[in-house]
């Protein structure tokens, strides 16, 4: 597939097996296929690795942050439990959105939670919000004991940012769809992935081995979620699509 991009004619011209196709410049199919691409290039440049927040790195896309946000405070959970802590940007961030609020915690698991990471997110000014779990976010004492953490009655978001095979996400799906509560949602982060084989960071089986397939898959056995993105509670665009890495990531629990 080739781009042209022609600003002086205000076009851009998609050639695929020779088949040309020119799109005006300034309209959402341009815009949405150039953010495709530009969603490409930026993962292969690590452009989610300079970003943080509250003084610790926050490995997201700023849109993916803005919009769970959005969720977050709809739904308005009492707890957000998330697989894959890293260096605590998430689990910061949520926390700082509970503490606006004036409600909820985090809990973060991880398989292993490296003791600088550990020490800086329990030294946070925000520690008081996050409780750390550490072990295979899959195993079921790991499970059973984030469960203990979650009270009866509790309005509960989980997100899932570990391992990001398909299997281990389908998996996860299972262990924590439970928690999910009504109009709540489970979340499969990183689908991205499915879109990254060809690019030099990226590898040729994510084109089927991606966190994507988990969620379409875990939707079409589980009636009681529906996989849709969430209405966006404001728009003066005609734009409708995320610019996203979690593409095909949100699971609504009806």
């Amino acid at each position: 597939m080739k781009l042209t991009l022609d600003t002086d004619a205000k076009k851009l011209i998609q050639e695929i097996d020779g088949e040309c196709q020119t799109i005006p410049l300034y309209s959402k199919e341009a815009f949405e296929l150039l953010s495709h691409y530009w969603l490409k290039l930026g993962w292969n440049q690590k452009y989610t690795y300079t970003f943080s927040w509250m003084g610790r790195p926050i490995i997201q896309l700023p849109e993916d942050m803005i919009r769970i946000q959005e969720v977050i405070y709809q739904v308005k959970p009492d707890v957000i439990i998330e697989t894959g802590v890293a260096h605590g940007g998430s689990l910061i961030y949520y926390a700082s959105l509970f503490k606006a609020m004036g409600k909820g915690r985090v809990v973060g698991v991880d398989i292993e939670i490296r003791a600088h990471n550990r020490k800086a997110i329990e030294e946070h000014e925000l520690s008081s919000f996050i409780t750390l779990v550490e072990g295979s976010s899959t195993d079921t004492s790991i499970v059973d004991k984030v469960k203990k953490l979650v009270s009866p009655g509790e309005t509960v978001l989980v997100s899932l940012d570990s391992c990001h095979t398909k299997q281990h996400v389908a998996d996860e799906l299972e262990a924590y769809c439970s928690f999910v509560t009504p109009g709540s949602y489970i979340i499969a982060t990183d689908g991205i992935m499915k879109d990254l084989d060809d690019v030099p960071r990226g590898n040729s089986e994510w084109n089927w081995d991606h966190p994507t397939a988990a969620a379409a898959e875990f939707a079409e056995k589980h009636p009681e979620f529906v996989l849709e993105q969430p209405k966006w509670p404001f728009s003066e665009s005609d734009l409708t699509e995320n610019v996203t890495h979690w593409p095909g990531a949100w699971l609504r629990r009806l």
